[in-house]
């Protein structure tokens, strides 16, 4: 039972930490960021599962980790207040051609990577761009400018 209850606690702490590292998706993360999540990972595994290494032990670690997951899932289903604190809100990092700096400094991105997702999208200067906004699950949008006539 203690190996449950170690599942929950380190399932939910890596929550939580990978909330405070920031929000990226896969494919925007830098190489120094896959080895802080796979690391924080492994080292969190060791504790979970203590010194019971037989198979038991290791699928109610599973079960429980899968469990915990659902739950987390369907409380943010239920209460948007649940979901905004796991996994927060949309933030506007860039409005009508202006940086908002103190998102962006809090969320530790660069102008260059909002750009790059802009250049994705074919737009090329700020001028293009109405809003650049950070969702929830880590994804840039661009909403380009409309054009005046």
């Amino acid at each position: 039972m203690d190996a449950v209850f170690r599942a929950i606690f380190g399932y939910c702490f890596l929550v939580f930490m990978v909330r405070v590292v920031g929000r990226r998706p896969g494919k925007q993360l830098t190489p120094f960021e896959f080895v802080l999540i796979f690391f924080m990972g492994g080292v969190t595994l060791t504790p979970m599962v203590g010194d019971d290494r037989s198979l038991t032990n290791a699928l109610c670690t599973i079960a429980t980790i899968a469990v915990t997951h659902f739950v987390l899932s369907w409380l943010k289903q239920v209460s948007p207040a649940i979901g905004r604190v796991i996994d927060g809100m949309p933030l506007v990092l860039l409005e009508k051609g202006q940086w908002r700096t103190e998102a962006m400094t809090n969320m530790r991105m660069q102008d260059s990577e909002v750009m790059a997702t802009a250049r994705n999208e074919g737009l090329k200067t700020l001028d293009d761009i109405e809003y650049a906004i950070l969702e929830r699950n880590g994804e840039i949008s661009i909403i380009p400018a409309k054009e005046s006539s």
